[in-house]
C-alpha cells in the first residue's frame, strides 16, 4: 500500500481528467462565445470560466471529499430524488446529448472541411462516420481499465501539441482585429457567458468523472480517504489550469475571426477555418485528427460511466449490453447534426444545471458543517420551481403563467434561481432547528 502519490502519478491523473473534460463542447463553445462577444470577450469569458472551469473543479473536489457518488449526494434531498436525478444526469451527459455531441463535433471539424456542400447535405457522410466513431467507442469501452494510461500519457500530449500550435499561430498571425459584439452580447455579457458555460456540461460531468478519478487514485495503491481527497483536488487543479488556458485562447481566436468568416453556425466551423487560414489543408487535417482523439476520449469516458452506473443499478443488465445500447442510441441521436443538437440541449441544461450547482455547494457545506436534509430539500425545491419554467420559456413551450418568477432578481440574466435557492436553504435550516427542538 502506497502512502501518497508521486508527482508523476498526479500529473498523469490530472492529464486524464483534463482530457475527459476537454472534449466536444469544450472545443466549440469558447470560439463561438468569442465570435459573438467581440470586444466584450473578456467579461463574457469570465462568466464562462465560472461554469466551465470553477464548477467542474468544485464538483470533482466535492466527490473526492465525500468519497461518495452522485446518487449518494442527491439522495440527501430524498432517496427517490437521488435515483431520478442521477438517472437524468447520466442520460443527459450520456446517450441523449453528451455522447452524441462527441461524434458530431469530431465529424464537423475532422471531416466536413474536406466535403463539398452537396455531398454533406445528403447526410450519408455523417451516418457512415457515426457508425465508425461509435463502433470504436464501443470497442474501447469494453476494457476501460487502461483509460488512464491511454489518455494521460498518449492522447492528451498529442492534443495539447496540436492546440498549442494553433493558438500560437493565431496569436502571431491573428485572423483579424477584435470586432464589435453581436446584439446578444451588448449587455448582460457576464451572465450570458455564465449560461454558455452550461453547454460544456462539465459541472454535471464532474459529478460522474469524480468517481473515475477516485478509482484511478485507488488503482495506484492509495486507500487512505484523506490522501485520496488531496490527490483528487490536486488533479482537479491541474485540469482547471489547463482548461482555463485553452478556453481563453480559443475565445480569443473566435473573437478575431469575425472579419475572416462572417456569420457561422457553430464553433467547429471557426476552428477548422482558422486552422486552414494558418496552416492550409495540413493544419485542417492535423486539427481534425486531434479533435477526433479528444472527442473519442470523452465518448469512451462517458460510455464507460453510463455502463458502470446502469449495470450496477440494474444487475440484470450486463455492462456489455448497456454500453452497446448506449453507443447505438448515441449514434442515432448524433445524426441530428451538431447545430440541431445544441439547440435541443440548452433548454434541458437550463432546467437541470442549477440543481447540480446547488447540490455541489450543499455538499461542500455539509462537509464543513452538519446540514439537515431539510436544507437540501428547501434549496432544491425552490431551485427546480424556477429553473424548469425558465427552461420551458427558453424552449418556447411555456410563454405565460410565469409573470411572478420573471420579477425575481437576476431572472432576466438567466440565473433567477440563485435567490430562491438561498431562501429555500434558510427555510430548511429554520425547519431543522424546530424539528430538533421538538
Amino acid at each position: 500500500m502506497k502512502l501518497k502519490l508521486s508527482n508523476k502519478d498526479i500529473l498523469t491523473i490530472g492529464l486524464m481528467l483534463f482530457a475527459l473534460f476537454l472534449g466536444a463542447g469544450n472545443m466549440i463553445f469558447p470560439p463561438a462565445l468569442g465570435h459573438s462577444a467581440g470586444n466584450n470577450i473578456w467579461v463574457a469569458t469570465a462568466g464562462f470560466l465560472i461554469t466551465g472551469v470553477g464548477l467542474p473543479l468544485l464538483g470533482v473536489t466535492a466527490i473526492g471529499l465525500t468519497g461518495g457518488n452522485l446518487k449518494d449526494i442527491a439522495s440527501k434531498v430524498h432517496p427517490t430524488f437521488g435515483f431520478v436525478f442521477t438517472a437524468i444526469l447520466y442520460l443527459a451527459i450520456g446517450p441523449f446529448f453528451g455522447i452524441p455531441r462527441t461524434g458530431t463535433v469530431a465529424f464537423e471539424i475532422g471531416v466536413v472541411p474536406f466535403l463539398n456542400e452537396s455531398t454533406n447535405a445528403t447526410g450519408m457522410p455523417l451516418f457512415i462516420y457515426t457508425i465508425i466513431f461509435f463502433g470504436i467507442t464501443f470497442w474501447l469501452s469494453l476494457n476501460p481499465s487502461r483509460l488512464v494510461d491511454r489518455v494521460g500519457k498518449i492522447l492528451t500530449p498529442l492534443l495539447l501539441l496540436v492546440l498549442g500550435s494553433l493558438i500560437v499561430g493565431a496569436f502571431i498571425h491573428p485572423p483579424g482585429p477584435l470586432s464589435a459584439p453581436s446584439a446578444k452580447y451588448e449587455d448582460g455579457v457576464f451572465f450570458k457567458g455564465f449560461i454558455e458555460g452550461y453547454l460544456t456540461m462539465d459541472a454535471i460531468a464532474a459529478l460522474v468523472f469524480g468517481i473515475v478519478v477516485i478509482q484511478a487514485v485507488k488503482d495506484k495503491g492509495i486507500t487512505d480517504r484523506k490522501t485520496i481527497s488531496i490527490a483528487v483536488l490536486k488533479a482537479g487543479i491541474l485540469a482547471a489550469i489547463g482548461l482555463t488556458g485553452i478556453y481563453l485562447s480559443l475565445a480569443y481566436i473566435g473573437a478575431t475571426s469575425v472579419n475572416l468568416l462572417g456569420s457561422v453556425n457553430n464553433g467547429g466551423e471557426i476552428l477548422s477555418s482558422v486552422a486552414s487560414y494558418l496552416f492550409g489543408s495540413f493544419g485542417t487535417l492535423l486539427l481534425g485528427a486531434a479533435i477526433t482523439f479528444a472527442c473519442l476520449t470523452t465518448s469512451v469516458g462517458l460510455v464507460t460511466a453510463c455502463g458502470e452506473y446502469f449495470s450496477k443499478t440494474y444487475p440484470k443488465l450486463s455492462y456489455k449490453f448497456v454500453i452497446l445500447i448506449v453507443t447505438i442510441f448515441s449514434a442515432f441521436v448524433a445524426n441530428l447534426g451538431l447545430t440541431q443538437l445544441i439547440t435541443f440541449t440548452l433548454p434541458v441544461l437550463i432546467a437541470i444545471y442549477p440543481v447540480a450547482i446547488v447540490l455541489i455547494f450543499l455538499t461542500f457545506m455539509s462537509y464543513l458543517f452538519s446540514i439537515h436534509h431539510y436544507v437540501y430539500r428547501g434549496a432544491i425545491i425552490l431551485t427546480i420551481l424556477i429553473s424548469v419554467p425558465n427552461a420551458l420559456e427558453g424552449a418556447g413551450i411555456m410563454t405565460s403563467g410565469i409573470t411572478i418568477i420573471q420579477k425575481l432578481p437576476l431572472y432576466s440574466d438567466g440565473v433567477g434561481w440563485i435567490v430562491p435557492a438561498i431562501i429555500g436553504g434558510i427555510v430548511g435550516w429554520i425547519m431543522s432547528k424546530k424539528d430538533r427542538k421538538s
